[in-house]
Formats: C-alpha cells, structure tokens, sequence
C-alpha cells in the first residue's frame, strides 16, 4: 500500500514538513532568546536575514498542510475498492486502528498551520516584526501536532491489509449505533435542523458584525467553531439523507463520491475555509493592542471576516439547495 502515488505524496509531505519543523526548532529557539529589533549587533542582523528564509520556508510548509488534508480524505476514499466490505473512505479508514485518529490529527494540524499562517501574515506586514517570538513558540507547540500527524499517516498506511475484511459507513454511521456519530445520526430532523441553521446564522453574524465594528473578535471564533461542529453534525444528520433521497444513509463520505456528482466537495470545502478564517480572527485578537499592529490586526481581521461570513453562509445555501432539489421528504406539515 506504501507505493500509491498519492499515499507516498501524503507521507513525503508529512515528513518533509516535519524534518524542516525540526531543522528550525534550533534556530526558533535562537530567536525566541535573542531577538532584539532595537539592536544593530551583529548577531540580530544574522538573525533577521535568518527569518526571511524560515519563514518563507514554513509558510510553504503549513500551506502544505492545508492541501494535504484534502489528499488525504481524497485517498481515503479511491483506495476503498481495494478492500472487502468497504464503499467509501470510511472503509478504508476501518480497516485499522490508525484511520480515524489519523484524518483527525490532520484536521487539527490544517486548523493550526491557518492560525499560523494568519499570525504570520500580520507580523509580516508591521514594520518592527513584533509576532517573531510568538510565531517561533507557536512553531515549537505546534511541532508535536505534526510529529502525530506524520505518525499516525504512516501506521495507518503501514498496516493496511487488502485481505483484512472492513466494516461501510452504515454500520459506523447508523441510528443505532453507541457512539457520537450514532447519536448525532439518530437526531431528530426539526432539532438537528434547528442546532444546523442557529449556529451557522451565529456564525454569519458574528463575523459580519467584526467586520464592521472591528469588535467581537473572540466571539466569531467560538461561533466558528460551534458552526462547525454543528455543520458536522447536521451533514451526519439529514444533510446527507437529503443528497442520497433515502432516510437511512447517514455518511458524510459517500457524498463525496462521483455517484453523488461529488457533492460534498461543495459543503466541505467553504466549512473549512470559512472555519479556518472564524478561527484565524481569534488567533490575532492577543495582538490587537500592539502598537504596530494597530491597524493590521482589524485590516486583517476585517478580510478574515468576510472569508468567514460568506463561507458560512455559501455552506448554508449549498445545504439548503441540495434539500431543495432532493425528492426526500423528511418533515411533514
């Protein structure tokens, strides 16, 4: 399983990103006790041409991450023909330990290089650098996210066996199921409904309102992340029933799927995007009161907020369109 094209671009990219994280880990701590930007030494100079380079260098690898996770999940889901009893990523995932904890550890990993690359971009553009200590710290907490990631990726595909017969996506996802993905597929239509559209309308607004009053920054990103989970949720719940015209297909995989014209990719896509900016706000707002960024961080937020609001509400019209056109009827009256 190790020689798919796209199993070993996952893993280069995994430990391509990890070895340059550890080739700057030194250099990190470096900065992290000598910078001094009042300073003409000699030393702060070095250090100074230095970061260029890093940060360049890491900027590339952390936009890796981003794509990385879409790979991943897109793998997932073309190598489920190898494997009995699969019909979608999730079968491939099921088929060891590792699947799941792997897709999640990259979930994580893409929120952490967005946040990351936001702060970067701020720091970037002031004229005194003040974020590079924070920057390299967050370098250094976020280095075991992606040692777990890297991990994680190569156990999983370590052990995948072709012989090894998996559970599909409707025994995970069903209603009976005793599990969190049970228990969000046996949600009720009107409450699942409800939680879907409360959230994401929380998240829109929050976001609008930053946008235009550069306040609330904290607030759209605790939205955004309750919008997502809720999306998660409403997608496991009748989303999903919706795009499949049957009442018991709950996988928010197989929408993914040619058969469902991939369909998915249109929900997925403006969820995490729009996330990933709700939470990018929140990650600058430690830095508001900086005096060089004092017209960077809401300039920046501001953008970001408009990212986050128009995501959120393109999720939400896609959703709405596919329950629209679909022949399932779910609520009567």
């Amino acid at each position: 399983m190790l020689f798919q094209p796209a199993v070993i671009a996952l893993l280069l990219a995994s430990l391509v990103s990890l070895a340059m994280l550890l080739a700057a880990s030194p250099f990190a701590l470096e900065v992290i006790r000598h910078w001094d930007i009042h300073s003409g030494s000699e030393r702060q100079l070095a250090l100074e041409r230095r970061t260029y380079l890093f940060s360049t260098l890491l900027g590339f690898v952390f936009a890796t991450q981003l794509v990385s996770l879409l790979l991943f999940v897109f793998n997932a889901d073309k190598m489920a023909v190898m494997f009995v009893g699969a019909m979608c990523a999730v079968g491939t995932l099921n088929v060891n330990p590792f699947g799941f904890p792997a897709l999640i550890a990259q979930i994580v990993v893409f929120f952490l290089a967005a946040a990351w690359l936001v702060v970067n971009h701020a720091d970037n553009r002031a004229e005194d650098y003040p974020l590079v200590r924070v920057k390299y710290m967050l370098l250094l907490a976020m280095l075991p996210f992606l040692l777990a990631a890297f991990v994680l990726q190569l156990e999983f595909f370590l052990n995948l066996k072709a012989n090894v017969i998996t559970s599909c996506c409707g025994s995970l996802f069903s209603e009976d199921k005793q599990s969190l993905a049970g228990d969000a597929a046996a949600m009720s239509p009107r409450q699942a409904m409800a939680l879907f559209y409360g959230a994401l309308a929380l998240a829109v607004s929050s976001a609008s309102a930053y946008a235009w009053k550069r306040r609330g920054g904290y607030l759209v990103a605790l939205s955004s992340a309750i919008a997502f989970v809720a999306a998660l949720v409403g997608i496991l719940s009748f989303v999903s029933l919706y795009i499949y015209e049957t009442p018991h297909h709950h996988c928010p995989f197989c929408i993914l799927k040619p058969e469902y014209d991939y369909q998915g990719y249109w929900l997925y896509l403006p969820l995490f995007a729009a996330t990933a900016a709700g939470l990018g706000i929140g990650a600058l707002q430690p830095f508001a009161r900086v005096a060089s960024l004092a017209q960077i961080v809401p300039g920046t937020g501001r953008r970001l907020a408009w990212i986050a609001a128009g995501g959120f509400a393109l999720f939400a019209l896609v959703a709405s369109f596919m329950m629209w056109r679909s022949n399932l009827i779910l609520l009567e009256g």
